[in-house]
């Protein structure tokens, strides 16, 4: 059994920061703990806009707090987030999240799971574990 607070991720190496301070990402669990799945609980930060493009990840996310939109980048389609809302990106979608007027805290569930130290590449993508 695993058990966790988020408390022992803040400030721990299971802490990421976006280099440009779009977001922090939380990762509760990772690959090394044998789920088939990582979780995370992530802050977007208000009035910002990040592309990224999941091409080697499925991503769900749900929304516990705050507001923001996830804009579809091949459609232009946008759709308003708030407490309650949820989003799969079952396509690989290439997508743009972009921050409210408060910061917007998420849950997010990756398949395959991450490591725990990836940020996105030039490509808004995160790499996939080798190991």
């Amino acid at each position: 059994m695993i058990v966790r607070h988020i408390d022992e991720i803040i400030g721990s190496d299971r802490e990421v920061h976006d280099p440009d301070g779009h977001w922090i990402s939380r990762r509760i669990l990772l690959k090394r703990d044998g789920m088939g799945f990582s979780l995370h609980e992530t802050i977007v930060r208000a009035g910002t806009r990040t592309r990224m493009h999941y091409r080697n990840h499925l991503e769900a996310v749900y929304c516990i707090s705050g507001n923001g939109a996830i804009e579809d980048c091949a459609t232009g389609e946008r759709h308003e987030l708030r407490e309650g809302s949820m989003y799969a990106l079952d396509q690989h979608d290439e997508h743009v999240v972009h921050g409210g007027t408060e910061d917007m805290r998420v849950v997010c569930v990756f398949n395959p799971p991450v490591s725990g130290s990836e940020v996105h590449d030039a490509d808004g993508a995160y790499p996939v574990d080798a190991g």
